[in-house]
């Protein structure tokens, strides 16, 4: 592999040998979307790029198609909910831009399902890589931060990657600060990013910059997305594709913020993208052994908070200001 140089995004650098890529939404709901702009950028590139998702939308009352125990397949031509379908919604845009339409949704469940499920799509996809993202920085606590937001999805999702045999595997965060409202400490994220500094596992931050095409993109997948769910839009979208526009402060673009008396702090440090070798980020959570064979996500739950009482929690800090 090329030496990296300043004018490179490491991330994409880390991907430049890899030609079948996993772009997987870590949390559920519209965390895919989160991924879309390296996606796009990878499409930029004529690279294989597979989009999942753990998906919150009630599949078995849809047309999709199963693959695999917990494992489904859509396109946009795929029938569902009118109310709630983000992935199918996003399908129908790429179609429609001339972009892979196929979108696999992982059903939410205990571990092992889940990693059956990423086991079926390293396999049958013939995967060389994988880049699971979350919206959101939660996917960085190890089980002794101050709060860790919502860790059953997220932290499930990041081991099942994990156990993949691939040569390459990333986690991405975007959207630094909009975990706040889940007492997340973000103190604590930027203390593990430094943690994963040292093991060299952390490959910077660039920003999600307009003009530029692959992010001009995702802007217009996430609105078309956002527009075809109404009342259920994804408030970590919205703060992260606000930021990125240029809005500041207590700016609410959805009703379902505006209705409520919550003071938004939205600012340039929710666009931005975080990357790490996913590996680190997995061997980082300290209950990893505590969930492993639980078999449903409340069993997980009720694990994650077990192990939490029986060690000292790091004290919520402020970031200076």
């Amino acid at each position: 592999m090329a030496a990296l140089t300043l004018f490179d995004t490491p991330l994409l650098h880390r991907l430049r040998d890899s030609e079948r890529i996993l772009i997987a939404g870590a949390g559920g709901g519209f965390d895919l979307l989160s991924g879309l702009p390296i996606a796009f950028s990878l499409w930029e590139r004529d690279k294989t790029v597979f989009l999942a998702n753990l998906t919150f939308t009630p599949v078995t009352r849809t047309d999709a198609r199963p693959v695999a125990p917990g494992l489904f397949e859509i396109d946009a031509d795929t029938g569902g909910s009118a109310s709630y379908f983000p992935e199918k919604h996003l399908a129908v845009w790429l179609r429609d831009h001339g972009h892979p339409d196929r979108v696999h949704l992982i059903r939410k469940g205990g571990p092992a399902d889940i990693r059956a499920a990423y086991a079926w799509l390293a396999r049958e996809l013939r995967l060389d890589a994988v880049v699971l993202v979350d919206g959101g920085t939660d996917l960085l606590m190890t089980g002794d931060e101050a709060g860790l937001g919502t860790p059953v999805e997220d932290i499930t999702s990041l081991l099942a990657a994990n156990a993949l045999d691939l040569p390459v595997k990333l986690a991405v965060c975007v959207g630094f600060g909009v975990d706040t409202y889940h007492g997340v400490c973000h103190a604590h994220f930027l203390e593990n990013v430094s943690a994963l500094a040292k093991l060299d596992a952390y490959h910077g931050v660039f920003s999600l910059l307009p003009g530029i095409p692959a992010v001009d993109s995702w802007l217009a997948a996430v609105d078309w997305v956002q527009r075809h769910t109404p009342g259920r839009e994804s408030i970590v979208c919205a703060s992260i594709t606000d930021a990125a526009r240029g809005e500041f402060g207590n700016h609410h673009s959805l009703s379902r913020t505006r209705e409520k008396p919550t003071e938004l702090f939205i600012n340039p440090l929710m666009s931005m993208v975080w990357a790490f070798d996913l590996p680190a980020v997995a061997t980082r959570v300290r209950y990893r052994n505590e969930i492993a064979n639980t078999t449903t996500p409340f069993e997980v739950a009720a694990a994650i908070e077990a192990f939490r009482d029986t060690i000292p929690l790091r004290p919520h800090r402020p970031i200076p200001a």
